[in-house]
């Protein structure tokens, strides 16, 4: 793990601070988990294979106009018949670790506990025992992105039951797969889900309920999250060890200029983004003070009696306190933050953006991905890393996605920016580890290869590996950043 003396070398000509942007030399412990990662609607395809349900997915992809061209995940990577390709590429790429998530509509197709697709089960014991044989540990995740359509028309997760029944299908995951499971993240992104999903439409149910849409959906994946930790803990941890996380997407907010409004505005972001999500698991089971404060005083101005977000009791904060054995983080991309006021009475509909008296942009100087929402800012991966102990003590942190995205296209192997991309952002993750102190203890690229982008379907490409949406075979090629990172797996960081 010895470092060794700044080298003046820089992967991004426009980066070239020498205290905070030089190249180190390092390892990460021998321990250290590297992996890929994935999402079932996104790769898996067979959407109506074998006794599948329909999931909220299915359904709003075949909307008119949901989806970048009409595009659908009904066959996508088509992983679930090239199961044996897939973890090909992962031993190809040496991780030791791969991240996927489990289609809740094909093990329970009316998401209920009292209807099993044996079907759908034994698919995930058979991808759980190949990589078994592989010697690749699963991170597996219960809920990415998309529930059955039966639960979507009970209100999904505005309905208080959905914690409910996410509670009955993680215990029944818990029970099916736990002796071959030992990292285990209940949902992904809350926030991301609750924003696209409840306030702004795009994403299923497709609901635009501005101002309150995604504070409510959070409040109650949070409880959801929290339910099935404390049965994982009651009936599972003696017997099957595993560890058990919520991951959480966030980028770094970085003050536009020096002032203390701009720097308490990046500040209140990173509290709405991360710490509304964070704080009530890992400190003390409450929303931050500061977002409280500003939707309440925001509601008031509307005229409103009480907040619009959602309070916590005490039996509700007994319940969120402490329940993650570890920090699993999404992150992307950096953005700039300056203070700006709004008052809700002037905006034609307020929404909950408005609730942050902020505004945010992006540095035209950095290296953009396709995405427009993803440019690459390395150091600020690295500050974020720091947040995250400063505010929540040494958790142990795996990064659960990070990845550069590129446009669909003609195909092109030499995707040399998404190499500086990881190679940058790798080496931040080393300095906070060995010259911060901050407890990184594992890396999920996102993704192992091109798949469904969500909302932008297939005009997004993210892989490591590249698919041919056209070809009924759905084949896979390495690009050259699949190479590289099998390298730094390989020397486990940056040997000098």
């Amino acid at each position: 793990m010895a470092q060794s003396t700044n080298n003046a070398q820089y992967i991004y000509d426009q980066f070239n601070d020498p205290e905070r942007d030089a190249f180190i030399n390092g390892t990460f412990p021998e321990e250290f988990a590297w992996g890929c990662a994935t999402a079932a609607y996104q790769v898996e395809g067979g959407h109506d294979a074998d006794g599948k349900g329909e999931g909220a997915w299915d359904t709003f992809s075949h909307s008119d106009g949901k989806i970048f061209n009409d595009h659908t995940g009904d066959v996508a990577c088509d992983s679930y018949n090239k199961m044996d390709e897939d973890v090909q590429l992962l031993k190809n790429l040496g991780v030791s670790h791969y991240r996927f998530s489990l289609s809740w509509a094909r093990i329970l197709p009316t998401g209920f506990v009292n209807e099993v697709n044996q079907a759908g089960v034994q698919y995930y014991h058979k991808l759980l025992d190949a990589l078994a044989v592989a010697n690749i540990k699963p991170m597996v995740t219960i809920h990415h992105f998309d529930l059955p359509k039966s639960l979507d028309n009970l209100g999904g997760w505005h309905n208080e039951l959905m914690a409910v029944y996410f509670n009955m299908f993680a215990d029944f995951c818990f029970r099916e797969f736990g002796s071959k499971v030992k990292l285990w993240i209940t949902i992904n992104e809350p926030t991301v889900f609750a924003i696209y999903g409840y306030e702004f439409g795009k994403f299923p149910p497709g609901w635009t309920h501005l101002g309150s849409g995604a504070y409510r959906a959070v409040c109650i994946m949070l409880k959801a999250h929290a339910m099935a930790y404390r049965t994982y803990d009651t009936k599972y941890r003696k017997s099957q060890g595993g560890l058990v996380s919520i991951a959480l997407n966030s980028f770094w907010d970085e003050p536009k200029t020096d002032s203390d409004a701009d720097k308490a505005a990046a500040e209140r972001f990173q509290q709405f983004e991360l710490g509304s999500v964070a704080k009530p698991i890992f400190v003390d089971g409450d929303t931050p003070d500061v977002v409280k404060k500003y939707v309440d005083r925001k509601s008031r101005q509307l005229g409103l009696l009480c907040s619009r977000i959602p309070s916590f009791n005490e039996d509700e904060r007994q319940l969120l306190k402490g329940t993650a054995d570890y920090f699993a983080l999404n992150y992307y991309s950096t953005r700039i933050v300056n203070h700006k006021d709004y008052d809700p009475q002037s905006l034609l509909v307020p929404n909950i953006f408005s609730d942050y008296d902020l505004e945010e942009s992006w540095d035209k100087n950095f290296p953009r991905a396709f995405s427009e929402w993803l440019y690459s800012a390395p150091w600020g991966f690295r500050k974020l890393l720091n947040w995250i102990k400063k505010n929540y003590g040494d958790v142990p942190i795996y990064i659960t996605e990070n990845g550069f995205s590129e446009k669909d296209g003609p195909m092109r192997l030499n995707d040399t920016e998404r190499v500086k991309y990881y190679k940058s952002h790798i080496n931040e993750m080393l300095k906070a580890r060995l010259l911060d102190g901050v407890n990184v203890q594992g890396y999920f690229a996102w993704s192992l290869m091109d798949n469904f982008e969500w909302a932008e379907g297939y005009n997004e490409r993210f892989g490591l590996h590249h698919v041919d949406f056209n070809d009924p075979e759905r084949p896979r090629r390495a690009k050259a950043s699949s190479k590289v990172y099998a390298k730094i797996i390989k020397d486990n960081g940056f040997p000098a």
